[in-house]
């Protein structure tokens, strides 16, 4: 994202604005939220409240539930940057006393933060978002006497006493409360002030809207105790804003780019009922209305929520209502991106050739037409020596690589990720082939003389 706040049309406003009315009516919430964020900040907010003269604000608070997730996940990488752990570490190396309950110890960092440990979904009774975080003083209350349900690290299942699990190690590993390291590493540096563990006026009340009638009940606001990394956490419209920026591009306060990044790649093989969606590390991934969204969507008694961020549109999106089920913050979410990115797309940044330091000649020999045994490709170069190697025609593998500092380059997406492309010279210095995973690449299709494996027919091409 970039750094202008640029304000929206007015006729993009009023599609915003009607889309969270049709929310709060057709979802029967007490009130809704909604945000946009483009440029790096908060370009609109809306609501609609069942009060005349009493809707909520951006400043507003609301309980945003399972989006704790997502914050969770951000102190965990930041261990992992910092060199403390390894995400393919075992829990038993940094928490010891993970391995009271049978085989939890074995899982991964990583497979907690993917929710692939094989853990269940929930606690043993009674239900823990309606009930303090008294009644589980003990991990072993949370996991209870047979956590793991599922092969370990075979399949995606969402599990909530999982990030209780991250949320000890981080206080093992930092040596200070989960909510410490949370105020002091996060929501500080990005200035989240109006982000909290308790709520801080002004904030919503959470309502249970009855299914057959236009009747409520106020929902029970419990403190979750060790379940708090999963799902504690108060938040605003603008302050979500702001954090959604951050997921989009990264702050070295915070963490890198290039680690939010590996946050938004996906963990773990989608569930059978997910192929549009998926799981990073901590982040929800969906593809909708032709566009990849990251983020989280959050419930807790009485209260709804969802942050989806369109990296490639440069736009992000709050809904947050105050109902126990009704609104569909993650449909209406979507969709307020979907408004602001079709009816105000964003402008691709100029052309511009590369800096003359970074263009080295011996690499412009390389651009250009190669082929992998009859199939065509292009070599081209990219900023601080990078590559992209893409088809010419048709679909095939295509792959941006970073330049080795003894030469060569690594994949960083596709087919190609992690592998090494190198370009082979002959013994007079031309160069004679680009070798990829054991491709050979040649400038002509099965180029006579060249390391094709398995040669070339002496005979060469002919007719019927």
């Amino acid at each position: 994202m970039t750094s202008s706040f640029e304000a929206l049309l007015p006729s993009t406003e009023r599609a915003l604005s009607h889309r969270v009315a049709v929310a709060q009516a057709e979802g029967r919430a007490p009130s809704f939220v909604g945000a946009v964020a483009r440029g790096g900040g908060m370009v609109w907010s809306g609501s609609r409240s069942c009060v005349d003269g009493h809707a909520p604000d951006a400043d507003t608070q609301y309980r945003i539930g399972s989006l704790t997730k997502v914050f969770t996940a951000v102190l965990v990488m930041r261990l992992r940057d910092e060199g403390l752990v390894d995400l393919n570490d075992p829990l038993e190396k940094h928490l010891a006393h993970a391995d009271l309950v049978d085989g939890v110890g074995e899982v991964t960092i990583a497979q907690l933060l993917g929710h692939s440990a094989g853990l269940g979904a929930e606690t043993p009774a009674p239900w823990w978002e309606r009930t303090p975080g008294t009644a589980r003083p003990e991990l072993a209350d949370v996991l209870g006497d047979q956590p793991l349900l599922h092969p370990v690290g075979r399949r995606h299942h969402y599990s909530n006493p999982g990030y209780t699990l991250l949320g000890a190690l981080i206080e093992a590993v930092r040596g200070v409360s989960w909510e410490e390291a949370l105020r002091g590493e996060i929501l500080q540096p990005l200035g989240l002030t109006r982000t909290s563990t308790q709520p801080v006026a002004p904030h919503a009340g959470g309502w249970a809207v009855h299914p057959w009638a236009d009747v409520m009940l106020p929902e029970p606001s419990e403190d979750l105790g060790l379940m708090a990394p999963a799902g504690q956490l108060w938040s605003t419209a603008e302050d979500l804003c702001r954090f959604a920026v951050f997921l989009a591009q990264g702050d070295d306060r915070v963490l890198s780019a290039a680690s939010v990044e590996e946050m938004r790649t996906p963990a773990a093989p989608p569930g059978a009922e997910d192929w549009e969606g998926g799981y990073g590390l901590g982040l929800q991934l969906l593809r909708k209305d032709g566009r990849t969204l990251v983020g989280h969507t959050g419930s807790l008694p009485g209260f709804v929520a969802c942050l989806w961020v369109s990296v490639d549109d440069d736009v992000a999106a709050v809904a947050l209502a105050n109902a126990t089920s009704g609104p569909l913050t993650a449909v209406v979410a979507a969709d307020l991106v979907r408004i602001v990115a079709e009816a105000e797309p964003r402008f691709p940044e100029p052309w511009r050739p590369l800096p003359d330091a970074e263009v080295d000649r011996e690499l412009l020999e390389l651009t250009g037409p190669w082929y992998w045994g009859t199939y065509a490709y292009a070599l081209r170069l990219g900023p601080e020596r990078s590559v992209v190697l893409e088809p010419l025609r048709g679909v095939g593998r295509r792959a941006t690589f970073h330049s080795l500092p003894d030469g060569g380059w690594i994949g960083l997406d596709g087919y190609y990720a992690g592998e090494t492309l190198r370009a082979v010279r002959r013994a007079d210095g031309s160069v004679g082939h680009l070798d990829l995973a054991s491709f050979v690449f040649t400038r002509e299709p099965y180029e006579q003389g060249d390391a094709v494996p398995g040669g070339v027919d002496e005979e060469g091409w002919r007719g019927l």
